[in-house]
């Protein structure tokens, strides 16, 4: 843990599930899911000074992130608290058992209401770019989309996504003339000065690691926000 203090109390309102095996909670835009060596303040370490306080657990406490969402997108992030639910729920991810669904915003116009997207990517220089299959490094990369009632004046999207590509959603969107309303790396027009983008990771379908049985984490739209209210 970084000497950064954390207010263990503030994270209560952000908390939108937890049980002695799992944490989810609403990640603001603008902070790190986890430090990765950067030092910088993050999600995962003050999710854990949250279950230290609260738990009134002594010394070292056992948490990490099952998946990970960019600095700039908001929304649910899930963390395993013991070593058992975290190696189950990443074999429940490398077996695509683990649904991800995200909401988001967009600019332009749809061509379709509902569809799935496939492409192959590869990660450039901190961004993922669209390329041919068969070149070097990329990866299939693959959502479904559906549209949902318009917010104010942007297109908004439901995304399924079935695969975990870097930057996957802000780059297949932006390859068909959709990008995220804010996501000036991909082509966006319209920006916020916290640099925040329209994409939340909405709700989370997994196995309990240990109930086996069916869990739905949904998070709010976040507030306030240049792009939600």
């Amino acid at each position: 843990m970084t000497d950064i203090h954390y207010d263990a109390g503030a994270l209560d309102p952000l908390i939108v599930y937890s049980d002695n095996h799992l944490l989810a909670v609403n990640k603001p835009a603008g902070l790190l899911s986890q430090d990765s060596g950067t030092g910088l303040r993050n999600l995962e370490d003050w999710a854990r000074e949250w279950v230290r306080v609260d738990k009134n657990k002594p010394g070292d406490v056992f948490l990490n992130a099952v998946h990970r969402i960019d600095k700039v997108v908001s929304g649910v992030v899930l963390f395993a608290r013991t070593s058992k639910a975290l190696t189950r729920l990443n074999e429940d991810i490398r077996k695509r058992n683990v649904k991800k669904i995200y909401h988001v915003l967009v600019e332009g116009t749809l061509k379709k209401p509902a569809g799935t997207l496939v492409h192959w990517m590869v990660h450039d220089n901190h961004r993922a770019r669209i390329c041919k299959e068969g070149h070097k490094g990329a990866q299939r990369a693959v959502l479904r989309y559906r549209a949902l009632p318009t917010k104010g004046t942007f297109l908004a999207l439901e995304i399924d996504l079935e695969t975990g590509r870097y930057h996957q959603i802000r780059a297949q969107l932006s390859a068909i003339g959709n990008p995220i309303v804010g996501d000036e790396k991909y082509g966006a027009t319209q920006t916020s000065e916290s640099g925040e983008i329209a994409l939340h990771s909405r709700m989370l379908h997994v196995t309990h690691p240990t109930l086996k049985e069916p869990v739905k984490i949904e998070a709010p739209y976040p507030a306030p926000s240049p792009w939600w209210n």
